[in-house]
């Protein structure tokens, strides 16, 4: 295992903002993962471990640790005429693993095509868009134990998945680090039509769309939106959806519908009653439109949720952008923003 020094993050992130890590890892192996963590205790520093750097905001002056990029590859399956079990590494790339998934007719996953970012980030935050989330097929998460010093397997109901979280970035955030996930997908199923973008794209279609149709169909959307990554848009410099849609209760959501002077308020169910309002609409009528500026950071001209680092931008230039629109909205809605991106550093 090779230890480097003094590595500049900023190109391990989509964002393209970062300071340098103090000593950096790639671990291909399971073996390198257990060496780089005993790396860091025995120097008795922080260690931070990275996948696609899709979800992440890494601090001007870096990371005072040790950076662990999780490199590990190799997909294993096992198909039957109506399921298949793929057992992923967590280094490979999500979007290449849906491409495969579709491409032989397994459903599950086909509205999450185009998320940037490695497998081994699914299954802490719940990834999820368009009507789908992985804690829908993910069946068990293998992982290093950092308090036990040894890999165990989590099965879906440990992990605590819930609206963008887990127990890995929530009440066992720091324990984990994830090597592989298994993911049970049915075959020959119908592709997932819940959401309200794909059924406006399809709504002239006079046949079921295919499952590969169905994950085009999300990407052009996402391009759409900006929320692609492709090579020279500046748009694409984001972490993709900066804040999560709050869920407020139903007697909440009752009192501000009454306040908005006849205004409809959109809304989605969510669990036990309460209600989803998008965050897209909150950033928009607290006066933060699309193209919104603020010095070198910015607001996507194609999605009102992706904060994009406009050209030479800090992180620094970005939380204050952040920290503007949560005020605003937590002023006007008594509403506060919960960020999606993990701050590194």
């Amino acid at each position: 295992m090779q230890v480097l020094e003094q590595v500049l993050l900023a190109p391990y992130t989509t964002f393209g903002i970062g300071g340098p890590a103090r000593w950096f890892v790639e671990a291909s192996t399971e073996d390198d993962v257990l060496e780089a963590v005993r790396f860091a205790q025995k120097r008795n520093v922080p260690l931070f471990v990275l996948g696609g750097g899709s979800n992440l905001l890494v601090s001007d002056a870096g990371f005072p640790g040790v950076v662990l990029r999780i490199s590990l590859k190799g997909i294993e399956q096992k198909k039957t005429s109506e399921s298949a079990m793929f057992s992923v590494a967590a280094g490979e790339d999500w979007d290449a693993f849906v491409t495969l998934a579709v491409g032989q007719n397994c459903a599950g996953i086909e509205c999450l095509a185009g998320i940037p970012g490695t497998v081994g980030g699914t299954p802490v935050q719940n990834v999820g868009a368009y009507g789908q989330e992985v804690a829908e097929t993910i069946r068990l998460v293998r992982a290093l134990d950092l308090r036990a010093m040894e890999y165990v397997e989590l099965d879906a109901k440990e992990c605590g998945f819930a609206y963008r979280r887990s127990i890995l970035n929530s009440s066992e955030r720091g324990r984990y680090i994830v090597t592989r996930v298994d993911y049970w997908l049915r075959s020959s199923l119908n592709a997932s039509l819940s959401y309200a973008d794909l059924k406006r794209y399809f709504q002239n279609w006079t046949r079921q769309p295919t499952l590969s149709e169905v994950s085009s169909a999300v990407r052009e959307i996402r391009h759409q939106k900006g929320m692609l990554i492709v090579a020279g848009d500046p748009d694409c410099r984001s972490a993709g959806s900066f804040f999560k849609n709050p869920i407020i209760s139903a007697e909440y959501f009752a009192r501000l519908t009454a306040s908005m002077d006849g205004m409809s308020v959109p809304s989605y169910p969510a669990a036990y009653g309460q209600v989803k309002i998008p965050a897209a609409w909150l950033l928009d009528q607290a006066g933060f439109h699309k193209g919104y500026a603020l010095g070198r950071a910015g607001i996507s001209s194609r999605h009102t949720l992706a904060l994009i680092n406009r050209g030479g931008a800090s992180a620094s230039d970005m939380t204050a952008l952040r920290d503007a629109i949560v005020a605003k909205v937590l002023e006007r809605f008594a509403i506060r923003l919960e960020p999606e991106p993990v701050w590194v550093g």
